[in-house]
């Protein structure tokens, strides 16, 4: 586990969940949910804020969890957010706009994902050190 990068990784989504809590339109334009005005409706705004809390819950979690179990758990929620996120967006958002919105939460599940994998310094758990030569 990459704890150094779970924990950016965490900070980057709980900055955006507060924003998202502030300002819904945030993430309901990407989204496409708008009207015609691109205007968001209160309703949808009232509906995006707690995904907003959410995210700010769960990146502040990953970002004060100490390393092991604790963060690794933050992480998995991340990671069932954003697929989750992933699923419900892919099925239930216009055509036009559902290959943008899976794809971004499905990055963000990814770096999740890269991280829990990932050994500290970036290399891929399960990935041999390159042999040094004598001499060399």
């Amino acid at each position: 586990m990459d704890a150094r990068f779970l924990r950016a990784v965490g900070a980057a989504t709980a900055v955006y969940g507060l924003a998202v809590a502030a300002r819904p339109e945030y993430l309901a334009r990407p989204s496409g949910l708008t009207d015609g005005f691109g205007e968001v409706a209160q309703e949808t705004a009232t509906s995006l804020r707690p995904v907003g809390l959410r995210d700010a819950a769960i990146g502040t979690a990953m970002l004060l969890a100490p390393t092991g179990p604790a963060l690794a758990t933050a992480t998995a929620a991340r990671i069932a957010s954003d697929f989750g996120d992933a699923l419900l967006l892919g099925a239930t958002l216009p055509p036009w706009r559902r290959a943008p919105a899976v794809a971004v939460s499905v990055g963000w599940g990814a770096l999740s994902v890269i991280g829990l994998l990932r050994a500290p310094g970036g290399k891929t758990s399960g990935t041999p050190a390159p042999r040094r030569r004598r001499g060399h």
